[in-house]
């Protein structure tokens, strides 16, 4: 993907980025093209928030003064987004609730990125040296290669569980993903 790469901050935004160009994409779509435009940014958003908790957030807990309250907040806030997500993946393209359900998705992640990127972000930058930066970036990256890319709410969200988990979750779905053609655009 073009735009990846570089510190934790840089490669997190281009995630936003390309998120909110899917959402402009899903605003615009109907029946089963929006559907699937729908698994695309599911599987873009469980890989970005699972990287995120495994990395970003115990970095921010550690670097940032009031970093436990400001990553617990945005834990909190993917576990909205986790739920949504699950429900919306239930939702056959001609479901009546679906239109809800995605404006409420859009909102809930539009705010999450405002948030990140005004408060989170510009904390990070602020208390680590741009090498720190770096290796968080790196670690983000590998860690969305293995990331599950399907919605699990009743996971565990601790870092610990996270890493250890992931990659096998990860790869079960990649391989539902494989089979039942989800998120082939």
């Amino acid at each position: 993907m073009a735009g990846h790469g570089g510190d934790v901050i840089k490669e997190l935004e281009t995630d936003h980025r390309e998120v909110e160009e899917l959402f402009a994409q899903i605003m615009q779509a109907t029946g089963e093209h929006r559907k699937s435009l729908l698994d695309e940014v599911t599987i873009e958003l469980v890989r970005h928030s699972v990287a995120e908790e495994a990395h970003l957030y115990p970095a921010v807990r550690e670097y940032v003064g009031g970093g436990d309250a400001m990553a617990d907040r945005e834990v909190e806030d993917h576990a909205k987004v986790e739920r949504l997500l699950k429900e919306i993946e239930g939702k056959d393209a001609g479901d009546p609730r679906l239109d809800t359900l995605t404006t409420t998705l859009v909102d809930e992640v539009t705010s999450h990125i405002r948030d990140e990127e005004q408060n989170l972000f510009p904390a990070l930058r602020a208390a680590c040296s741009q090498a720190d930066l770096e290796v968080l970036g790196n670690q983000v990256r590998r860690s969305k290669a293995t990331a599950p890319t399907r919605p699990h709410p009743g996971a565990p969200s601790s870092p610990a569980a996270r890493k250890v988990l992931a990659p096998g979750v990860g790869l079960i779905d990649r391989v539902r993903d494989y089979v039942s053609d989800r998120g082939a655009a």
